[in-house]
């Protein structure tokens, strides 16, 4: 089990997670059930804000990725965090901006932002744009200078790093569709395309070398790379990039197979960075730049909990035992898209030993339905609450409507307390935009 003091093991052997009791919560909020611990969010941001703060003398913005898990109350905590946001998508952006999230404060990505969006942030006045095409330099250049500003971007870049990672999520590979790549020229060449616009003003350049990333050395490699690229276009073009922003990606606990990493550990990847930036800067002689980087998984990943209850048990002898629950792949999809390994418990007998491997089934009407394969747990039984761990990040996020499933609500636990910050969808819902047009009404 995680060793996180998010989670911990009342008197009863009940899990409890922000100081409340697991089984308490599934019995007022129902399951399936989404549970994020409020202190273990603004602990994370601290880490990151702090080693800025105290290594680099504040000359730095951390910046939630918020395609991790997005919602108007996860804004309102990070902005009391004094930390910024990162947006890849107009949905991302309005959710930020409806929780008054200070526009200057948020960044914008995406490989092929729509016209629509591009419109959108320009109108919310987003502080930084980091393009990813040369179509999209050409469209906000025409549209910041139609609103007579001019609009700060970085470009993002390939450092040609290669994390060691899923080969999905890596994104800074020679071929990935982020980005353009130093070492074929093609990040040379935007640079000098972006430096001739006139309605954008280029501040720097971005990149992001996969996810779900352990080795401190991968980050302190990009940037060096990155640096070392900086130093090359201030001695080819008298270009003096003053942001440099390095992504996201630090790697969390799922299973044991996963390195514990350490609140002070997540400190010591930034750490490293902000040496090698430092080293580097005065090896190139170069100023010293805004360093942005981009947590999210490690911000809300351990932080949340999904709660279930056990239905159908179903044993096939010899081969496997299924334990179904009432979620799936509508409100956890990562088993499906990446294997992607759980450790889960009996919330409600958290404190037994294992006694089986199972795997856990959904509710879909969808053969590929796991939540998570080959997890041990104690022989379980219908009505029992099953918690799976580490599923604050990219659960509610990508969770959907498969089958007309309901998406779980989210609850925010701190100090033995829980409330909504996501109301549960009613089947109303799930109908509001569908319509039966007249030629069908007879």
């Amino acid at each position: 089990m995680n060793t996180r003091t998010t989670l911990k093991i009342n008197e009863n052997g009940h899990l409890t997670i922000g100081g409340c009791d697991a089984v308490d919560l599934a019995k007022s909020f129902g399951t399936p059930l989404y549970v994020m611990d409020e202190q273990y969010i603004r602990d994370m941001c601290r880490v990151y804000r702090d080693v800025i703060a105290n290594l680099y003398g504040g000359n730095g913005l951390v910046l939630y990725a918020s395609k991790a898990f997005s919602c108007m109350a996860i804004y309102k905590i990070v902005e009391q965090e004094k930390v910024g946001v990162d947006v890849v998508s107009g949905g991302e952006l309005y959710t930020a901006v409806k929780a008054g999230f200070p526009a200057d404060k948020i960044y914008m990505h995406g490989n092929n932002k729509l016209h629509s969006e591009l419109e959108y942030a320009l109108a919310c006045g987003v502080g930084t744009i980091v393009v990813d095409a040369y179509s999209e330099l050409d469209v906000l250049d025409a549209m910041a200078a139609e609103r007579g500003k001019i609009q700060d971007i970085l470009l993002r870049i390939n450092p040609g790093v290669e994390a060691h990672t899923h080969h999905f999520i890596q994104t800074a590979k020679t071929d990935s569709k982020f980005g353009f790549s130093v070492s074929d020229g093609t990040a040379d060449k935007i640079t000098v395309y972006a430096l001739q616009k006139k309605h954008v003003r280029l501040r720097g350049y971005h990149c992001h070398i996969g996810s779900q990333i352990f080795e401190k050395e991968s980050f302190r490699l990009a940037a060096d790379k990155m640096m070392a690229f900086m130093a090359e276009m201030k001695q080819k073009y008298s270009f003096i990039a003053d942001k440099l922003n390095l992504g996201g990606g630090y790697g969390i606990w799922y299973t044991e197979e996963d390195a514990k990493v350490s609140v002070p550990q997540y400190a010591q990847y930034l750490e490293a960075v902000i040496e090698e930036i430092k080293a580097k800067a005065k090896e190139y002689s170069l100023q010293e730049p805004f360093l942005l980087i981009e947590p999210g998984r490690s911000i809300v990943g351990e932080a949340g909990i999904t709660l279930y209850t056990v239905g159908a048990i179903k044993e096939i002898p010899g081969v496997k035992k299924y334990v179904a629950v009432d979620g799936g792949m509508f409100d956890n999809p990562r088993y499906a898209l990446y294997q992607a390994k759980y450790t889960a418990l009996l919330a409600n007998r958290a404190a037994e030993k294992a006694t089986e491997v199972v795997s856990i089934a959904g509710k879909c009407c969808e053969s590929g339905d796991i939540v998570c394969a080959d997890v041990s747990l104690p022989k379980a039984e219908t009505g029992d609450i099953l918690a799976v761990l580490s599923t604050g990040a990219y659960n509610y996020s990508m969770a959907s409507n498969y089958n007309r499933n309901l998406i779980p609500p989210v609850v925010l636990a701190k100090d033995g307390k829980a409330e909504y910050i996501v109301r549960p969808q009613s089947y109303d819902d799930l109908i509001r935009n569908d319509v039966i047009p007249p030629r069908l009404q007879s």
